[in-house]
């Protein structure tokens, strides 16, 4: 497909799906700090077992100096609910670290600093730390800095590649660059078009057997057009 074809599609899609399911306003879910953590539990795990693990976690040693405090085995003991709970407890301890070390924290836990900081220099950051990946950077920075990036899951990437707006060869990482640049460099609107796409994925577009009988995006989906009609 052609990159305008691509970018004709991707507007058709970010316009009807707005009417769809309505516009939303770009707040933060959570807690910075809390968002980066609890982001970096969520890798194959469930939600309901990331809060378990989340919570269980900080129950169990206070605040986020009691994590860094913490034995290793306690901390992986209480992070069983997750997948992989003594490589995420590493990772953990290892990001609170550096966190705290960053100068302009002065031995605080903090990552406010990333609201001044530049896109692309928070964007390295982030994605240098140990555990910490371009869909946990972008979601960080979009849902709590408003910085405009495109984060990409599995939903966005999936609802994507079938109607045609991302071709067979790109990759998940490629994708958070490619639709980027496609859509308004607005916080809001890419937002709206993250939720959209990760809403539809979860209710319409799933993955075995999509209900394109309920889909909005039938006319202009490669999917439906090409396997389904």
């Amino acid at each position: 497909m052609k990159k305008n074809d691509a970018r004709q599609k991707i507007l058709e899609t970010h316009e009807i799906l707005n009417e769809f399911y309505g516009r939303l306003e770009l707040k933060p879910r959570r807690e910075p700090l809390r968002e980066l953590i609890s982001t970096m539990l969520s890798h194959r795990t469930n939600h309901a077992n990331e809060e378990k693990a989340y919570f269980n976690m900080l129950e169990t040693f206070g605040d986020w100096e009691g994590v860094l405090e913490a034995k290793f085995e306690d901390l992986a003991d209480a992070l069983k609910p997750a997948q992989f709970p003594g490589q995420k407890a590493a990772n953990i301890q290892k990001v609170l670290q550096i966190i705290k070390a960053y100068p302009e924290n002065k031995g605080k836990i903090s990552i406010a600093f990333l609201e001044k900081m530049e896109t692309n220099a928070a964007l390295e950051w982030l994605t240098s730390l140990p555990g910490v990946g371009l869909k946990t950077a972008t979601l960080l920075l979009l849902f709590n800095y408003h910085k405009p990036v495109m984060p990409v899951d599995t939903h966005v990437f999936r609802v994507s590649q079938r109607i045609g707006i991302l071709t067979a060869t790109n990759t998940p990482e490629k994708a958070h660059a490619i639709l980027l640049e496609m859509l308004p460099k607005d916080p809001v609107e890419l937002y709206n078009y993250h939720m959209h796409l990760l809403w539809h994925g979860q209710k319409i577009c799933v993955w075995r057997k999509p209900k394109c009988e309920k889909c909005p995006l039938k006319t202009i989906c490669n999917y439906y057009q090409e396997v389904v009609r």
